[in-house]
């Protein structure tokens, strides 16, 4: 059975959208107290935003809840999971989406999410394996070279 893709991954809010979260998470702090669900909707919009910084603060928020609040953890693993994933740490994300996935197996959002993270680190681990090699061939060129050059005088 195909797995549905975590659309979340991929999918940003509208600028607009965005704002209005924002404009509401600011409201609430002037005001000297922020809602958990305000914190927690604009922490989900940073984190599908393709701007790091966004998603960097929308993890945080993110983590300040999971801390905070028992009772919502389970519904901010996966967002953590995937902040984490679309800042490339794939081994935080893997770490929270399977926290997730030991409370909820058949989470078909979890897995397809785990499914991206694997794909993504064995893609990683591969172009690192090539950039090795290639600066070991490049290394041994260059010693050759030497070496020849060595020969000749």
């Amino acid at each position: 059975m195909e797995v549905p893709y975590a659309a979340d991954a991929e999918q940003a809010l509208s600028y607009d959208e965005l704002e209005v979260l924002k404009l509401q998470y600011d409201k609430e702090s002037k005001s000297g107290h922020i809602t958990v669900q305000t914190k927690f909707n604009f922490a989900w919009g940073l984190v599908k935003s393709p701007i790091r910084e966004q998603q960097a603060f929308g993890v945080k928020l993110l983590q300040e809840i999971y801390r905070s609040e028992p009772s919502r953890r389970r519904e901010c693993l996966y967002y953590l999971a995937l902040g984490q994933y679309k800042m490339g740490n794939y081994e935080e994300a893997k770490r929270f989406n399977a926290l997730l996935l030991d409370k909820e197996p058949t989470n078909l959002q979890a897995q397809s999410l785990a499914n991206l993270i694997d794909a993504k680190m064995t893609r990683e681990g591969y172009i690192g394996l090539a950039i090795a090699g290639g600066v070991a061939a490049l290394s041994t060129l260059l010693v050759a070279g030497f070496v020849r050059r060595a020969n000749r005088n």
